[in-house]
């Protein structure tokens, strides 16, 4: 009987170190093949667009990348667990129309700095709560009614963007303070501030998923969901808790939202949700879950905008972007399926020309 505990102990030992050192190491090669599609692009563009290697460039990436990549890191964090979150974009648009709101009602006409200061914080505080709020009832329904997440996200998106083009009819709310637009659109040392800010949440959501007990958690869950349950993980808090870090992600994507736009709408960015999607499946996550590295998406999504910022300079339309983004996403799912099976077919390949030699 001991002899059988130890030994069940040590397989499950031995499993639980394969996970993380799995966890810890990601796809093999992953990075590297990716960092160099992402030079050999740049490279391509570079020979074929005059101009495209240019400090202009630079900058105008820099400030497109960061609405993208924030709404991306909001959807890796569920799609790590094996769920999904098709309400980022409607959670994002509403905070930014709140906000912008607020600010219309706090803010007079002629107000003092002390006062569009307070008005602006009032805001921020109310856009913040609202995410939060979302988060919570989202990550609930998804824990305890046992629906799926798409299900339960579908609803949630309908709901919220049914919500905001009521009160709105349709329309973009402008009324952004110039000390917002001001502050939104410095730089630090060259480099503009919102792709900072991106930076920044992309390595605190990168250290919450590596480096934490939730982090860990959610990795699991996407593994297997029930060896995590049965790993004594309290599996129905930590997705509310992954539900809710997701939607305060999209706090920090209204307000960017409110720096590029100058305003609100219910109709922003709503052609980004799935290439959020493709960005993280492009980066590595395992769209079934357990997998994945914010870093993989980081280069992922620095990619796509290459390829956009290209195209652009080209004069290609941007419709044709997004259909070459979808073609992506199609071939990167067809060579993560074939993948495990390319060693036996090259395996085989190889015995059948040795034995017609």
């Amino acid at each position: 009987m001991l002899e059988n505990r130890t030994s069940h102990s040590i397989g499950r030992d031995g499993a639980l170190a394969d996970f993380m050192a799995r966890l810890r190491a990601g796809v093999p090669n992953a990075h590297l093949g990716l960092s160099g599609l992402l030079v050999a692009l740049v490279l391509v563009f570079s020979l074929a667009v005059p101009g495209f290697a240019s400090m202009g460039t630079l900058q105008s990436f820099m400030f497109q990348m960061p609405l993208l990549g924030l709404l991306s890191l909001a959807m890796i964090v569920p799609l790590i667990t094996g769920g999904l979150n098709l309400a980022i974009i409607a959670t994002t648009n509403q905070c930014a129309l709140l906000m912008v709101f607020v600010m219309q009602i706090a803010i007079p006409d002629g107000a003092g700095t002390g006062a569009v200061v307070a008005g602006v914080a009032l805001a921020f505080a109310a856009g913040l709560l609202l995410c939060l709020v979302i988060g919570l009832v989202t990550g609930a329904l998804v824990a305890y009614t046992g629906v799926h997440p798409i299900l339960v996200t579908l609803g949630t998106k309908s709901l919220i963007d049914g919500i905001s083009i009521y009160l709105t009819r349709g329309q973009a709310l402008s009324g952004v303070p110039d000390l917002v637009s001001r502050l939104g659109n410095s730089s630090v040392l060259g480099v503009p501030l919102v792709f900072v800010v991106m930076v920044l949440v992309a390595i605190l959501v990168g250290l919450i998923l590596k480096k934490t007990a939730f982090g860990i958690a959610c990795h699991m869950i996407g593994s297997n969901l029930e060896a995590a349950r049965y790993s004594a993980i309290d599996t129905k808090r930590v997705l509310v808790g992954v539900y809710t870090l997701s939607s305060l992600v999209c706090f920090m994507a209204a307000l960017v939202t409110l720096v590029i736009f100058n305003s609100a709408s219910p109709d922003y960015a709503q052609s980004y949700l799935l290439v959020t999607i493709l960005a993280a499946v492009l980066g590595g996550v395992d769209p079934f879950g357990g997998f994945g590295t914010v870093g993989g998406l980081m280069v992922a999504l620095a990619i796509l905008q290459v390829i956009s910022s290209g195209f652009n300079q080209f004069g290609l339309s941007n419709y044709l972007t997004l259909a070459i983004w979808g073609g992506t996403l199609i071939a990167v799912v067809v060579a993560q399926t074939i993948r495990p099976h390319l060693p036996a077919l090259f395996s085989a390949l190889r015995r059948r020309g040795e034995t017609q030699a």
